[in-house]
């Protein structure tokens, strides 16, 4: 708008996108191309988390094994298992997820099955880290 010109009422704006479903949530996703705002997965910053504060206090003594934690949390050995394993993920992973940047195929049921150990075959499993 030029200075002097009369102010419209009424703006249109068009934004293109589309709604997806993502870790039981509806998200929007903008069209190719377009940039999106960087934003934290809540619940796999969560399981990080949890996962080194459990290892840290399997490492310390504090708790001789994965099923005498499991019952001080208060939840099932085999799920405190599959989120252990988050503790072996790649650091550039892990730093990709803390700051928002992984690829829309990095969700926690994702991260939560199997994965390889080894830090190369692990970024051409989650390749859309950007």
């Amino acid at each position: 708008m030029t200075r002097g010109a009369p102010i419209p009422d009424a703006v249109t704006l068009h934004v293109p996108f589309r709604i997806v479903k993502r870790g039981g949530r509806k998200e929007m996703q903008m069209s190719d191309g377009a940039v999106q705002p960087r934003r934290t997965d809540s619940a796999l910053v969560k399981a990080l988390a949890r996962a080194f504060r459990w290892k840290h206090m399997l490492d310390s003594g504090e708790f001789a094994t994965i099923a005498e934690l499991a019952e001080r949390e208060g939840i099932a050995s085999s799920y405190m298992t599959r989120v252990l394993r988050l503790t072996l993920l790649a650091p550039d992973i892990v730093e990709a997820i803390l700051e928002g940047k992984q690829g829309p195929e990095v969700t926690l049921e994702r991260v939560l099955e199997l994965f390889p150990v080894d830090w190369e075959e692990q970024s051409d499993r989650f390749s859309q880290i950007g």
